[in-house]
């Protein structure tokens, strides 16, 4: 899962990243206005953690152009004005939630949890998939009673694939929801095709009633 924090403060900025990243998500960061709209024109995220104060413009101004574009990503605004018509603005315009500054990163961690269920599960704790169950708190999977056992990548891959099922996902969507701003490291779109393929026997060796789909020339979907 991809998140895009918009927050001008280096210290808090690399805090949150760094808390982030360890349970296992793919933190994009933004310093300013500018750059963070940028990120938005040109990415989805499971997520966006956005800061009212920004040196180059107001983040509720940010809010209203994700808003304006009809972009899905949940929004979960952050700030040190923790006033009443502050969150009603925000709620407003179309954020999902609201947390001020200085929070625990634990809450900040279920307030996550919670706007990404809503965008990706319905609101359930378990995706299902013909018999294919996935606990993203948990980042386990079972296919019918049994657990299939995944590395990181491979579970970021079949997640992706599981709250998109039936769609033709395009080979570098899919590198830029595994790998983010780390995609250049890798020949994403080789370790895309191995990874499905290791995924494809693991599923069939479990009986799993879903598999991947080649679509020529432009990627694969899940069905």
């Amino acid at each position: 899962m991809k998140i895009l924090l918009v927050e001008d403060e280096a210290e808090l900025r690399n805090t949150v990243q760094s808390f982030l990243e360890a349970q296992h998500f793919i933190v994009e960061s933004a310093s300013d206005y500018s750059s963070g709209l940028d990120k938005i024109i040109s990415y989805e995220y499971d997520c966006i953690l956005l800061d009212i104060m920004l040196p180059d413009g107001s983040g509720m101004d940010l809010l209203k152009e994700i808003k304006s574009m009809h972009k899905k990503d949940p929004v979960i605004i952050l700030s040190a004005k923790d006033s009443v018509d502050d969150k009603v603005s925000g709620l407003e315009i179309g954020a999902d939630d609201y947390l001020a500054k200085p929070f625990h990163l634990a809450e900040l961690m279920a307030r996550i949890k919670s706007v990404i269920r809503r965008k990706n599960q319905d609101g359930e704790n378990i995706i299902t998939y013909k018999n294919i169950f996935v606990d993203p708190d948990n980042r386990k999977v079972k296919i019918g009673n049994e657990e299939l056992i995944l590395n990181r990548k491979e579970y970021d891959l079949l997640y992706y694939f599981v709250i998109h099922p039936e769609k033709t996902l395009q080979k570098t969507m899919l590198a830029e929801a595994i790998w983010g701003d780390y995609i250049d490291q890798v020949d994403s779109l080789d370790f895309i095709y191995s990874q499905i393929k290791n995924l494809r026997k693991k599923l069939k060796a479990l009986g799993a009633e879903a598999d991947f789909q080649a679509v020529y020339g432009i990627g694969y979907k899940f069905v």
